[in-house]
């Protein structure tokens, strides 16, 4: 009678994407594996922002210290914000500038995928005085996961988490979500979904609403 060896090659393909998608969901590495696929798609130039026309009327804004007051729009949506120093933040000390606020969690692979090209935005952008951003992570594993996360990656832009309840304005049913708000605190332009930040439109939008 002859006995059945066992072989690696008798094993279904389907069993080892099993124990391999296991093994990284299970070391928490799917998250980061996703992402490297989706980072090569953003590659590609197919994913823009939707950026709607710059609005031709804008008021012109008094930067004087001594008169600057926060716009209706920025108070109507004003929340706090907690950096990751630990710091309380108003969302509203943000008056008067471009804000680039994108909402997103460690472990969404379409935001870590995106990411590298916001870092590039930010560091293209760096100089400017009236245009700021605001990564806000909606992680619910507490701030020292998201300091990790942005250590290991060596992030630069700012990072804060909600510390009170978001907006309805900003209120989103899927991340990664972009907003883009013009100086007076109203949104001129929103992205659902992840999408190629780091491109010439983009830095020229932003700069455009910060004339």
């Amino acid at each position: 009678m002859t006995k059945n060896k066992f072989s690696f090659r008798n094993i279904p393909g389907w069993v080892y994407t099993v124990v391999v998608f296991g093994f990284l969901y299970l070391s928490g590495l799917h998250t980061e594996a996703i992402g490297q696929v989706q980072r090569v798609l953003l590659a590609t130039g197919i994913m823009q922002p939707d950026l709607p026309a710059i609005p031709a009327s804008r008021s012109s804004i008094n930067k004087s210290p001594e008169t600057e007051v926060v716009p209706e729009a920025m108070l109507a949506n004003d929340f706090l914000l907690q950096d990751l120093q630990g710091n309380m933040v108003k969302f509203s000390s943000l008056k008067n500038k471009v804000v680039f606020m994108n909402i997103w969690a460690t472990w969404c692979p379409p935001c870590v995928a995106e990411m590298p090209g916001i870092q590039k935005l930010y560091d293209k952008l760096n100089g400017e005085k009236d245009i700021a951003f605001v990564m806000l992570s909606v992680d619910q594993n507490g701030m020292e996961k998201v300091k990790k996360f942005i250590s290991k990656k060596g992030y630069t832009f700012p990072v804060y988490l909600p510390a009170s309840n978001i907006p309805a304005t900003f209120q989103t049913q899927s991340i990664p979500t972009t907003f883009i708000l013009g100086k007076g605190g109203k949104v001129a332009a929103r992205h659902d979904g992840m999408a190629d930040y780091d491109s010439k439109e983009v830095k020229d939008y932003l700069e455009g609403l910060a004339k």
